[in-house]
């Protein structure tokens, strides 16, 4: 137990991760699904999702919400590349673009062999350049966060995108419905949320983590690192001691390198992402259905080269 309400202490170890004085803070209320933060250092400012509403929208510190995009075509998770840039995946096209330093969208994938991708919904980006994404069939269940629509692929993927020639490659397939995507620092390996429970009560509810190969190109050896004990695993981050921070229904929970459950901060509405962010990535933004949180933390997001 904890002397601190927003804490649920399951291991002596989450004491040194969280501030113990720390308060969950609503900095915004208004969304319909909050999603897909994303922490720009250089700027200043977070972006989110706010799906069904069709908008990205910008916070800044002591200047509150504004729209930085509507329509968004329903964009869900983002992350930035290499150079700094938006990368986002859009429900409403089935593809993942490129916001270019001039504002202009570049369309990085959109099909494979012809056939539409399902809907695209979180991304990350590797130190080589390449990009990972999630492609489960949210977005297409219904005209809520996307246009109804077939599937097109037979599987339901998490994709790799090449930075020099721009070709996909599947590089899992063994989901029921692939979320989110986190590295580990060293890249070596990634977690993957499968969140099949949100339609389907008896399946998964867990994150598997795979083994990524010497040069980046596949992974191997999945195996399930945590199940959720509350709701459904979606948006994850990895901190700089290798923990792994998962959204799930009560709030966040916090995993060690070996899986084990070391606490939760808990948070009032189902949460579904979460970014550390900050001058000093020490702040965890927390996307939690209507509203967007943040906590300060006594460790920081990972930082890759």
């Amino acid at each position: 137990m904890s002397d601190n309400p927003f804490y649920e202490i399951h291991d002596p170890r989450f004491r040194d991760l969280v501030v113990s004085s720390a308060s969950l803070e609503e900095l915004y209320s208004g969304c319909r699904w909050a999603e897909g933060p994303v922490w720009f250092d250089d700027a200043g400012h977070l972006l989110f999702s706010d799906i069904p509403n069709q908008r990205i929208l910008r916070w800044v510190e002591g200047g509150g919400v504004s729209v930085f995009r509507s329509p968004s075509n329903f964009a869900n998770g983002h992350t930035r590349d290499r150079e700094g840039r938006l990368v986002s995946c859009e429900h409403g096209e089935r593809r993942v673009t490129r916001t270019e330093i001039d504002g202009t969208i570049t369309v990085l994938a959109d099909s494979y062999n012809g056939k539409r991708l399902n809907s695209p919904n979180d991304v990350v980006v590797r130190s080589d350049g390449s990009v990972w994404f999630s492609d489960p069939s949210y977005g297409i269940l219904s005209d809520y966060e996307g246009y109804k629509a077939d599937e097109e692929q037979e599987t339901r993927n998490v994709w790799r995108l090449d930075p020099t020639t721009g070709s996909l490659a599947i590089m899992a397939h063994d989901c029921l419905q692939p979320n989110g995507l986190a590295f580990s620092p060293d890249e070596r390996r990634l977690y993957v949320a499968d969140s099949g429970a949100s339609h389907a009560p008896e399946a998964p509810r867990h994150i598997l983590v795979y083994d990524v190969s010497e040069d980046g190109r596949a992974l191997s050896n999945p195996q399930v690192f945590a199940t959720i004990d509350k709701g459904i695993p979606d948006g994850m981050r990895v901190d700089m001691s290798r923990n792994l921070w998962s959204s799930a229904a009560d709030g966040v929970h916090c995993f060690s390198p070996e899986g084990v459950l070391l606490g939760k901060i808990l948070v009032p509405q189902v949460v579904a992402n979460l970014t550390f962010g900050g001058p000093r990535r020490n702040r965890l933004f927390i996307t939690a259905t209507k509203s967007l949180y943040s906590i300060y933390t006594a460790t920081t997001g990972a930082h890759r080269p």
